[in-house]
């Protein structure tokens, strides 16, 4: 009996006899309230304990010899896929010219419809009776071996499509003035296509795989080649003065998708103003890491942008007509990790809710009775006076 009367000494909560209890009318607003909002607090708390929570955090990024992987979807209204080229090289030396592999070209009518989607470098027309490279035309038991027309590396290079010759003198870093002075093209009608699809616009997207250093990938018209160490498109054999570079990026990310990612560039439309000019986004890549709250990791990459026209001026030499991306990697790697939030700080929140909300409005339900009863008994003192 000494001990429970020990432990009833060590009660911190005495209780009260009923009788004694005064109930008011600002107590019970006051208890509506504070339980409105004791309720309304543990409705949020419980519903960020059963979500997952993002940490974030700034690592510097030591990761070596990996690839970066270009996602790209870009519209150009007014530019044939018949002159359009993608070009990719980095600050390593790695060039990637007339890219075609893994990109898909769907020419666009002018109301921006789709007439027919190829993959690039698919479907090029055959041709009967070709010039062989000795003068002659090709005979029925003949193999066809048809004339570079000079640009032969040795003398059993053959060249037998447009393409070929046009390949062969780029790598000779040549440019191919007129076309049907060429047999190939001749009689592939290599510019009566270009002026068929005059007008039409075109729809290129695939992907880019480039080293993951600083480089720049760009969409031109004209096949590209180096001359005196200088990047150039040939441009003569479209026989135009200008090219409308206008265009529509509708998706460009560097990357895997992952939660709350935001492609800056994504429906991003510009319209050409000038009848000649290069279009350049310069690009600032952050490599970044998301963790899901089930351990699954997505590499990928954030990027943020700016972008500059460079006109056509008098005087100075003239931009290649093209968009650009350059772009240059971060150092700094950000990293998301989900996880959840553990069940002892959701109960050390509860617990904080409501005996918070307690203790602030019993003092605000003493203070309200307390000042009521001071006025009342100044009132009965100043009618006694």
């Amino acid at each position: 009996m000494d001990i429970f009367n020990k432990l009833r000494n060590l009660d911190a909560y005495p209780k009260i006899n009923e009788d004694f209890y005064s109930r008011t009318l600002s107590g019970g607003v006051i208890t509506l309230v504070s339980s409105v909002v004791m309720l309304l607090l543990f409705i949020s708390e419980l519903r960020l304990y059963l979500h997952a929570v993002t940490e974030t955090k700034l690592v510097v990024d030591t990761s070596r010899g990996e690839t970066l992987r270009i996602n790209f979807d870009v519209t150009f209204p007014a530019l044939s896929c018949s002159i359009l080229s993608l070009d990719a090289m980095d600050i390593s030396g790695e060039q990637h010219l007339d890219v075609r592999h893994d990109i898909i070209k769907k020419r666009l009518d002018s109301h921006g419809n789709a007439i027919e989607s190829r993959q690039d470098g698919i479907g090029a027309p055959k041709i009967e009776k070709p010039l062989q490279r000795h003068g002659g035309r090709l005979e029925h038991n003949e193999t066809y071996c048809g004339s570079c027309y000079g640009a032969e590396v040795s003398d059993d290079d053959c060249c037998n499509s447009c393409e070929e010759v046009r390949e062969a003198y780029r790598k000779k870093g040549w440019g191919l003035s007129n076309p049907d002075l060429i047999d190939q093209c001749k009689r592939e009608g290599f510019l009566q296509k270009i002026k068929d699809e005059d007008g039409e616009g075109c729809n290129i997207y695939g992907f880019l795989e480039v080293n993951k250093v600083a480089g720049n990938f760009h969409f031109a018209p004209g096949k590209s080649f180096q001359q005196s160490n200088v990047h150039v498109h040939d441009l003569l054999a479209f026989q135009k003065d200008s090219f409308n570079i206008s265009h529509k990026i509708n998706r460009l990310a560097f990357g895997e998708y992952f939660p709350g990612i935001v492609n800056p560039l994504d429906r991003v439309q510009w319209v050409q103003q000038t009848p000649s000019g290069m279009y350049q986004y310069f690009i600032k890549v952050v490599p970044t890491v998301y963790t899901d709250v089930n351990g699954h990791t997505i590499q990928s990459n954030q990027f943020s942008v700016t972008e500059h026209f460079r006109n056509a001026e008098f005087g100075r030499p003239q931009s290649l007509p093209g968009v650009f991306f350059f772009y240059d990697l971060s150092p700094i790697k950000v990293t998301f990790t989900e996880e959840h939030v553990s069940f002892l700080h959701f109960l050390t929140s509860v617990c904080a809710i409501v005996g918070g909300i307690f203790t602030v409005s019993g003092i605000v339900d003493s203070f309200i009775y307390h000042g009521q009863k001071a006025i009342k008994k100044k009132m009965e003192i100043g009618k006694f006076s």
